[in-house]
């Protein structure tokens, strides 16, 4: 099964990446991992009318979305929200999203992203994809550094938390990826 983790910020000096790497090394274990760095696709952030093309960028992506079988988004929290880059890239693409189960990791202050998080459902809901319970929210992340600068550290729990949420993924993966084959999903 194939897994897409989004880096969902696009901020210099952004986090995102080492939440990423590290989810992806957990991912591994259950998934084939393709890791998406919206800071290296370089969206649009204009979208056009609905009957236009689509831009070289944009439609580079679209089948990298389009085989996975599963999302991890990793977003940061700002101002209560995600970030306008992730916000980009799900308005781009609609199909690839539909009836594929969906991971959120969030990172923020002391409420880990979960004001993020919330939208992100919202949002994944009328993409017609399908948010997982279980997610992994890590408050004052810049806390759980070690001393020699590795992150996280083993008491932090994370693990835990990831594999329980990946668990579910593999599972809502395995049967709407069934699913989709026995019956194609109609919009």
């Amino acid at each position: 099964m194939r897994l897409a983790v989004i880096i969902g910020s696009t901020r210099r000096g952004r986090f995102g990446p080492t939440v990423a790497g590290w989810l992806a090394h957990q991912a591994a274990k259950q998934f084939e991992v393709d890791l998406l760095d919206l800071a290296t696709v370089d969206l649009p952030t204009t979208l056009p009318d609905t009957d236009d093309e689509p831009p070289p960028q944009v439609a580079v992506l679209a089948p990298r979305l389009a085989a996975a079988d599963a999302f991890a988004v990793v977003t940061p929290e700002i101002n209560c929200s995600f970030p306008a880059s992730l916000k980009t890239a799900l308005d781009w693409y609609y199909e690839e999203w539909h009836a594929k189960p969906v991971a959120i990791v969030s990172y923020g202050r002391e409420s880990g992203g979960c004001y993020a998080t919330a939208q992100l459902r919202q949002v994944f809901t009328e993409l017609q994809a399908v948010t997982i319970r279980n997610t992994v929210a890590l408050p004052c992340y810049w806390e759980q550094f070690t001393a020699d600068g590795c992150w996280p550290k083993p008491s932090a729990g994370y693990e835990a938390q990831a594999k329980l949420m990946l668990d579910q993924l593999v599972w809502w993966a395995e049967a709407l990826r069934d699913a989709r084959a026995t019956r194609p999903y109609k919009h």
